[in-house]
Order: C-alpha cells, then sequence, then structure tokens
C-alpha cells in the first residue's frame, strides 16, 4: 500500500483517523449543555428586554446556533418561556430534604413555610421575573397563564388549605373557607417585602424578614381563631 510522509490510505500510520462527525444527533452531554445553553440566553434576553421585545432571532444569534436548531427544542416562543419559567421555580425550591408542610405544630409550619417562601420570593431571579410579569400582563395576559401553569403557587395553597381544613375539623379554628385564608396568607407575607425590595421603600433586613414572617403568622392563625363567615347577601339561601 502507497503511502505519502507517513500516512496511509486508511489515516495515520498505526491508527484510524477518527471519522468527523457529520449531521445526526449529538451526544447525551453536548445535546444537555447546548438546551441549557439555550435557556441561559433566553432567561437573559426575556428579563432583561421583556418577552414581547425578545425574538427568536435574538435569541438563536446569542445562542450561536440556528433557529432550526432552537425550534427542534421549543416549538415556539412561549414553550421557551415557560421552560425559563419552570427552571427558575425549580431553581427557587428549598432542598428536597427540607420538610415544608409536616414537622411540627401547625403554627412551626407556617412560620417555616413563611421563612422559605419569603427568601425565596426575594432573591434578583424572583423579582426580575416578577416584574417581567407585572409589565407585560396587560398587553400579554397568556404569560399570566403559563407563569400559573408552571409556578407553585397553587400547589402551596393546596397544601396551606389542607393543614387549615385538618385544624378547623379538629375544632381549633373557626374557618369554613381555607382556600381562601390560605391564599390570603401567602399574600400577607410576600407582597410588602416584595415591594420594598423591587424599589418602593427600603429593602428589609434579615432580623426584620425573620420578623415580618412570624408576624404575619401570628395575625393569620388568631384571624383563623376567631373567623366568621360572611353574611350572604339577601335572597342566596
Amino acid at each position: 500500500m502507497r503511502s505519502t510522509g507517513g500516512v496511509t490510505a486508511r489515516g495515520t500510520a498505526g491508527a484510524a483517523a477518527p471519522s468527523p462527525r457529520r449531521g445526526g444527533r449529538p451526544p447525551p452531554e453536548e445535546a444537555a449543555r447546548l438546551g441549557e445553553r439555550i435557556l441561559d440566553v433566553a432567561t437573559e434576553l426575556f428579563l432583561a428586554e421583556g418577552y414581547g421585545a425578545t425574538s427568536i432571532e435574538a435569541i438563536a444569534q446569542r445562542a450561536r446556533i440556528s433557529k432550526r436548531t432552537l425550534y427542534h427544542r421549543f416549538p415556539d416562543k412561549a414553550a421557551l418561556f415557560a421552560a425559563v419559567v419552570h427552571r427558575i421555580i425549580e431553581g427557587l425550591r428549598p432542598p428536597s430534604g427540607v420538610p415544608l408542610y409536616d414537622g411540627g405544630t401547625l403554627e412551626e409550619v407556617l412560620r417555616r413555610l413563611a421563612r422559605l417562601v419569603l427568601r425565596a420570593s426575594l432573591v434578583p431571579m424572583a423579582l426580575a421575573l416578577s416584574r417581567l410579569m407585572i409589565a407585560e400582563a396587560q398587553r400579554l395576559p397568556e404569560l399570566a397563564a403559563i407563569a400559573a401553569r408552571e409556578g407553585t403557587r397553587a400547589e402551596a395553597v393546596a397544601q396551606i388549605a389542607a393543614l387549615l381544613e385538618r385544624e378547623a375539623r379538629a375544632g381549633a379554628l373557626a374557618l369554613d373557607r381555607p382556600s381562601f385564608a390560605a391564599e390570603q396568607f401567602l399574600q400577607m407575607v410576600v407582597t410588602l417585602p416584595q415591594r420594598r425590595a423591587s424599589g418602593f421603600g427600603q429593602p428589609m433586613t434579615e432580623a426584620e424578614l425573620d420578623a415580618w414572617a412570624d408576624d404575619c403568622v401570628n395575625l393569620f392563625l388568631n384571624g383563623c381563631r376567631f373567623w366568621r363567615p360572611a353574611t350572604p347577601p339577601p335572597g342566596t339561601r
């Protein structure tokens, strides 16, 4: 067999040259890295520029991929945004070993939840997502549906409502609308600290946040203990 410069027709002497990859699916590790890069870029652009002002073209260009490659993973911009929201929210969840709804009295569980929810809602990524949703809500109401579907608020309301209903059945709470009460609890805990962290006032210190969480639980439980069902309007009985 002829050779030139030590290279045979089969490649470098002593070993066959690896064939370059030509198309086909990338290895799983490479595909995972590409998916993360797309989400990194999309997150940065969505949060900085807004949903409406961010195009698929801009995301693909920043990620150094073709639009076809991006569409192969995410069928449209809404699906990509849903993946971004899902990843942000998953990153805000406490570690799997942290007890959420078990272990301790109702007051102890609510205090723990209040502190966890507060800390999660005040990290920069959560604040940026909240600002984005507020800015785009009127023009693009479908974003709220995406956030609700990908978020954990409904899950938290259901879990807290179940705890309250159990206490009400045991006679510890005078409460007939546990889901309504659970919604109000989360609203009470998060709204003002989040507004202050967003620039509407002075952000709370760590000590102030802990005191705020404890005071919210105290006020909430006292209200639940002495709850009086609203009198229905005339003619609705």
